[in-house]
């Protein structure tokens, strides 16, 4: 097999199983929206489980980046093994349902083994990178999205039951625990005999990894509380429009912003490879901050205008995602990618849960009209981190000298 045909047929298999495996991270909220609407669960309750997650793999990373896993060992088996276990804990929910003691503690749980699935896809994707960094990560974090997306038109499809959302995530993460095993490692994929926490704590003290760390943490305090609160946001505007066709149901479309940023994944990255990464992860949250700033205004001009807003929204909020990840590879010492990429969402992952629990405060103190204003801080305070990051002098290592 020539190593273009090895290249194709590796990253399409990593991209697939990113896709099947993220399922699993919102295959419970995905319920929540129409779970809240029907007084089964409160707005509280609903920010516990996708906080959870967000806690668990914050957890997860903080051990993985400790001990350098995702350099020390083969990252397609730890990939397989943390989908075979997330695909378990999500299944036991079908047995205890959404309000047992333990449900909370699964979706952390479930959290944790994320990371074994998210950073290392990435290692494995920036392997395979030569000169087209952010598209091959952009590619990537696209598949996240979509992933994450997924649960939304299971929902959608299922009339709205949870436990068909809840047994394909699992089916779907089981697959991809099979097929990435027929992975090939690409020829830049290094692993560290020797890790040692010092040299990941040196790397993270260099001036540019803060501030892309900065960029990144800006882009995450909207992204995820967004994705979160979507739905229910979407479900509140339409009741209040009187929308009730199924064409324009709460969970389709929902599916259909979260999803759209697989759209902006790739020409992001696309764009970022021959422009600059600090340029496009600017402008990018520059447009996702003013729809944050503005979609609750939307309600006054129809439910095509605010559909328009939150996929616009939708597209722009994670187009930089793989950017900021880029940054990280191409800024690296290359035995140390996977510890640092590992760090990075570790960071990122904690600041989200702050954010998620903070928007039912938000919803109630500023109502739905100006709750997401709340969010538009972040992509403000990580356009100004990368305008810095761009007069860097190793800046220039970014997407190949184009800054």
């Amino acid at each position: 097999m020539s190593i273009m045909t090895k290249k194709t047929r590796s990253i399409a298999l990593i991209i697939l199983c990113q896709v099947l495996c993220m399922t699993l991270w919102f295959s419970a909220s995905a319920a929540v929206p129409n779970l809240i609407a029907a007084g089964q669960i409160s707005g509280e309750y609903a920010s516990l489980l996708t906080g959870a997650v967000q806690l668990g793999f914050v957890a997860g990373t903080l051990a993985s980046g400790f001990f350098g896993l995702a350099d020390k060992f083969d990252p397609r088996y730890i990939f397989a093994v943390s989908a075979i276990t997330g695909c378990l804990l999500n299944a036991f929910i079908l047995l205890i349902g959404f309000n047992a003691p333990l449900t909370i503690p699964l979706r952390f749980f479930t959290g944790v083994i994320m990371a074994g699935i998210y950073p290392v896809g990435m290692k494995m994707a920036a392997g395979w990178a030569q000169r087209n960094m952010g598209l091959m990560i952009g590619a990537l974090v696209g598949a996240v999205t979509l992933g994450s997306a997924l649960p939304h038109l299971f929902t959608s499809l299922s009339d709205l039951d949870w436990r068909v959302v809840i047994g394909a995530a699992s089916v779907c993460s089981l697959a991809g625990a099979a097929m990435v095993l027929l992975v090939a490692l690409g020829p830049s994929h290094q692993k560290s005999s020797a890790f040692h926490p010092s040299d990941a704590m040196a790397m993270l003290r260099k001036r540019s990894i803060q501030l892309a760390n900065g960029g990144y943490l800006g882009h995450m305090w909207e992204l995820y509380a967004m994705w979160a609160w979507i739905g229910a946001f979407l479900t509140w505007g339409l009741q209040q429009q009187g929308v009730k066709t199924s064409l324009m149901s709460p969970a389709l479309m929902t599916f259909l912003v979260v999803a759209s940023g697989a759209i902006g994944c790739l020409g992001a990255g696309l764009l970022a490879d021959r422009f600059g990464r600090t340029t496009i992860t600017m402008a990018a949250m520059t447009i996702s901050g003013l729809c944050a700033a503005f979609i609750g205004l939307t309600m006054a001009a129809g439910p095509f205008a605010m559909m328009a807003v939150a996929i616009i929204w939708g597209i722009t909020i994670v187009a930089d995602s793989a950017q900021f990840s880029a940054a990280i590879a191409e800024l690296t010492e290359p035995r140390l990618v996977g510890t640092m990429l590992t760090i990075q969402t570790c960071l990122g992952f904690l600041l989200t849960f702050i954010a998620i629990q903070a928007m039912p405060l938000m919803i109630e103190w500023l109502t739905w009209r100006y709750a997401f204003v709340f969010l538009a801080i972040g992509p403000f305070l990580g356009v100004l981190s990368m305008w810095r990051l761009r007069y860097q002098p190793d800046s220039v290592r970014l997407a190949n000298g184009r800054r």
